[in-house]
């Protein structure tokens, strides 16, 4: 029989053109990404139309598992497309945060495609017997997205070499046969192989997506394991250091006894008292003994180190004066003996 929607309604017919032809512009889309603006748009209404049809193929009833291929008419048959179509625009969404969701949907559309296939003898494959098949289109039944329940054609190499030409040789198939088709020349039996074609072409798709959809939400699941597990030691924790005292800085011990604070409270130390404390403490580097030097080059050193500051300060100090005789004359300032 002639699927047709109620009266005001669109076709059909229609509703599944509208979801081909959006998903043929996607698959043809030269966009640069898949999230672009006007890509979603088309994914989000050939979803629309599809659903809608999908809904009225159910309320029609054109499938049944009791019936054999040749009881369906042979315009009905592209109705059985449906799920692949719905399952491969449901691919094409981008929202991250519900990824998961969408791989899960699109899985349960190919999976009711492939039996509906099957139960009209469409395609050489397999689902698998074990466990929960039935019910794994079911959300009261949930899967290990470890262990796929579609036992598809072998997924060895010369499998995936053979399918794909298959894949090929139908395409060809396909493309000789649609202007006919598409312009109403075709007769009956034409029509008829034209559909199964696209059905057996879809197989081959919806084998392929599955796998892939097995693949990503084993990586998923693995990558949601690993944020909700707890985060073990990440390395020995650093003691924490006492809190430093206050002090004043002098250049030595002489120093320290003119140049006191004043008062008891804070102390007063010399440069080398502060840097040998801050090596205690972990701040600074412990100057490293290069090896084979004796006592006396180490003192040479570091007399060396005292002298390039010193150095450092009479070159500030020279600087300094020679700015000042710049803008001071010689003798400004010597009232001395003057007449």
């Amino acid at each position: 029989m002639m699927a047709e929607a109620g009266a005001g309604g669109p076709r059909l017919a229609e509703l599944l053109a509208l979801g081909q032809r959006l998903w043929d512009e996607l698959e043809a889309s030269t966009e640069p990404s898949s999230g672009a603006p006007a890509v979603q748009e088309k994914v989000r209404q050939g979803l629309d139309a599809l659903q809608r049809a999908a809904a009225m193929v159910a309320q029609l009833e054109l499938f049944s598992e009791n019936e054999e291929l040749e009881e369906i008419a042979s315009a009905d048959l592209k109705f059985m497309l449906l799920p692949a179509l719905l399952g491969a625009l449901t691919l094409k969404q981008v929202d991250l945060s519900r990824r998961r969701e969408h791989l899960e949907a699109a899985r349960e559309h190919f999976l009711r495609f492939l039996r509906l296939c099957r139960s009209y003898g469409l395609g050489s494959f397999q689902l698998s017997s074990t466990s929960s098949e039935e019910g794994a289109g079911s959300p009261s039944a949930p899967r290990d997205p470890a262990q796929p329940n579609l036992v598809a054609m072998a997924m060895s190499r010369a499998a995936k070499i053979e399918r794909y030409k298959q894949k090929k040789e139908l395409e060809n198939k396909l493309a000789s046969m649609s202007s006919s088709v598409e312009s109403g020349m075709a007769d009956e039996d034409q029509i008829r192989e034209f559909y199964v074609l696209q059905i057996q072409k879809w197989i081959g798709t919806s084998l392929e997506e599955m796998e892939s959809i097995e693949q990503e939400l084993v990586i998923l699941k693995s990558r949601d394991a690993a944020r909700q597990a707890p985060a073990g030691p990440r390395g020995p924790s650093r003691p924490a250091r006492a809190p430093m005292k206050p002090f004043i800085l002098t250049r030595d011990a002489a120093q320290a006894r003119v140049f006191g604070a004043g008062y008891p409270s804070v102390p007063s130390m010399t440069v080398n008292d502060w840097y040998e404390q801050r090596q205690r403490q972990g701040v600074v580097p412990t100057p490293q003994r290069v090896p084979g030097a004796s006592d006396e080059e180490l003192q040479k050193q570091q007399q060396e180190t005292e002298e390039e500051e010193d150095d450092e300060e009479a070159l500030k100090k020279a600087r300094d004066w020679d700015d000042w005789k710049d803008t001071h004359p010689r003798g400004y300032g010597n009232r001395h003996n003057m007449g």
